[in-house]
């Protein structure tokens, strides 16, 4: 006769948070069945979640961050040290939705370089705007173009905060002869929001125009980027006073 043998009944887990809600109430299966312009910001943010805290669900949490930041648009621009410390967001949670967010933020770019074209100081601000604008610190970008100011390509030089962003001249230059670039533009963000260029910005606009004289690479304006508008070097004519104060004769351009 065979021994019998015993089962054992594992306990059932207990459900809690979101799991207890009806299906047609659930943030995930609701967006599966009518799409994500269904969901509220904070429901958005509880699938990337996926769970929440000891006492809250994954919806209150998202509440609570969009509470802490004031909103979706707000936390795309916030610096990495204001995700610090928030209560139920650990290093997990705090990859995924910034990783979200950027993945957001880089679809609202052009995403046809070859067909982008900047011939004019509006151009050239609407392109740097939607990459610069709202950033919480100090970007500094050079847009490489050929002779009939297509985009070659565009390059991120610097970054930092305002006291610490110096961009290398020489990468500048590098990047122009690796591009065989006629013309480049520069642009950088302002934090604070002036838009007025400080001293070391002038400086800078003055040794790139500098280096790249020389080698026939024409500096078309520096642009200074900030939430509601932009300043030009050139549009203001500070781009050639700086020109002039470089005592280097412009040489005609590469053929």
């Amino acid at each position: 006769m065979q021994p019998s043998i015993a089962t054992v009944s594992m306990p059932k887990q207990k459900l809690s948070g979101i799991a207890l809600w009806s299906p047609d109430e659930r943030p995930r299966e609701r967006l599966l069945s009518r799409g994500s312009h269904a969901l509220t910001d904070a429901e958005l943010l509880a699938i990337l979640l996926r769970i929440g805290v000891q006492g809250k669900s994954a919806v209150e949490l998202g509440h609570e961050l969009i509470k802490h930041f004031g909103s979706v648009q707000a936390m795309m621009s916030a610096p990495l040290t204001a995700w610090e410390d928030i209560k139920g967001i650990g290093s997990a949670k705090r990859a995924q939705l910034l990783a979200a967010l950027e993945l957001g933020r880089r679809a609202s770019l052009p995403n046809s370089r070859e067909k982008t074209i900047l011939k004019s100081t509006r151009d050239a601000a609407a392109y740097f705007a939607a990459r610069l604008r709202e950033l919480p610190d100090e970007h500094f970008r050079v847009a490489y173009l050929n002779r009939q100011g297509r985009l070659l390509e565009d390059a991120l030089i610097a970054q930092g905060t305002v006291d610490n962003v110096r961009p290398p001249i020489r990468t500048i230059v590098a990047r122009a002869l690796q591009t065989n670039a006629s013309a480049l533009i520069v642009a950088h963000n302002h934090p604070s929001g002036a838009a007025e260029p400080s001293e070391s910005d002038r400086e800078l606009t003055r040794e790139i125009v500098a280096a790249c004289h020389p080698i026939g690479v024409k500096v078309l304006d520096h642009l200074i980027i900030i939430s509601d508008g932009h300043y030009s070097f050139a549009d203001t004519k500070l781009l050639d006073e700086l020109a002039l104060e470089t005592l280097t004769p412009i040489p005609s351009k590469r053929q």
